[in-house]
């Protein structure tokens, strides 16, 4: 493991675990404090969306929406206009799912700089069910010219993302899981948009993570060199734009590539990779992600086994590639 850019132990059960969502709250309140230009609205969800600490900060730079998820995001395109940074958030499955035709229009079509933060994506939101478990986000807002698509992989790097999404002048989707998850990156590991991170080296296969898969995708390579196969991780906190280079370095080492995220697999990151290979390096892939269906409530980790998004899954998944692989099948 690149030690620069992962805390110790990290397959330690004592490892820290934490809402990514709470880096976003973390992170707008220090943007907050620097730059007086950022400002923030939110749909009604302001705790459970971390927004309570800019909230109470600065309580003149904050707006309560209400539920109105398509004003939401038109109000934060007028700010825009007139010079603000705005930081628009409620829950995935509401923003962007009710409200992506403003995004589109407002937003994107204006070339509008507003950060739109998608919370209780994924099926981390368990008992809530199918309504509320958000997985069709990435590939409805990678579409849309001018935006930019992240998927942090824990709090400390959703933090680093929130406050360099407010450096940027660019539309960015930023979707955060509910359910705390494993703190893996260190406060030195970079971050820049645009990036990927290997964060394991490896010359048999490549694994491409986003998101809380990345560490899942961890756990795997764990487990694979046990199997004596070698796997590269590579993190992929960035969907739009991909880093192209970083991917298709990895991919001319290792000959094959397994995708790992929580969402659909089609239009995701699955299917960005898989984009890129057919253009420039064909190569065998398999695809771990939600597979063409809804969710349903239960509890997470038991969603998360039902719908193959473990690190038994994709361990399985590198597997069946490097037979691709090795009988020389794309």
């Amino acid at each position: 493991m690149n030690n620069q850019y992962l805390v110790d132990n990290i397959l330690s059960i004592e490892i820290t675990k934490e809402p990514n969502r709470k880096g976003f709250g973390r992170g707008l309140l220090k943007a907050g404090q620097l730059d007086d230009n950022v400002v923030a609205a939110c749909a009604d969800l302001t705790e459970s969306t971390q927004m309570h600490l800019f909230r109470d900060a600065f309580p003149d730079r904050f707006i309560e929406i209400g539920v109105a998820e398509q004003n939401l995001v038109t109000v934060g395109s007028g700010l825009a206009s007139q010079g603000k940074i705005p930081f628009v958030s409620s829950y995935a499955t509401f923003s962007p799912g009710r409200n992506w035709e403003q995004i589109r229009t407002t937003i994107c079509l204006n070339d509008r700089p507003v950060k739109i933060i998608g919370s209780h994506a994924g099926v981390s939101v368990g008992p809530d069910g199918a309504t509320h478990q958000m997985l069709e986000d990435i590939a409805i807002m990678r579409v849309l010219p001018n935006m930019v698509v992240i998927a942090p992989c824990d709090s400390v790097e959703a933090e680093k993302a929130t406050l360099a999404m407010a450096k940027d002048n660019r539309p960015t989707y930023m979707r955060l899981a509910r359910e705390a998850s494993a703190v893996i990156t260190t406060l030195d590991a970079p971050f820049e948009i645009g990036k990927a991170y290997v964060y394991s080296e490896g010359s048999d296969v490549t694994i491409v993570a986003t998101g809380t898969m990345t560490y899942q995708a961890l756990i795997a390579v764990e487990k694979l060199r046990k199997d004596g196969i070698s796997a590269e991780l590579v993190h992929c906190p960035t969907i739009k734009p991909l880093d192209d280079k970083t991917i298709l370095g990895s991919v001319r080492k290792t000959g094959a590539v397994v995708t790992a995220e929580e969402a659909q697999m089609n239009g995701g990151l699955g299917s960005v990779v898989a984009e890129l290979l057919s253009e420039h390096l064909p190569a065998p892939l398999f695809r771990i992600g939600v597979k063409d269906r809804f969710g349903e409530s239960g509890k997470p980790d038991e969603l998360a086994e039902s719908l193959g998004l473990t690190a038994k899954h994709i361990a399985l998944a590198v597997h069946s590639v490097i037979e691709r692989k090795v009988k020389g099948g794309v």
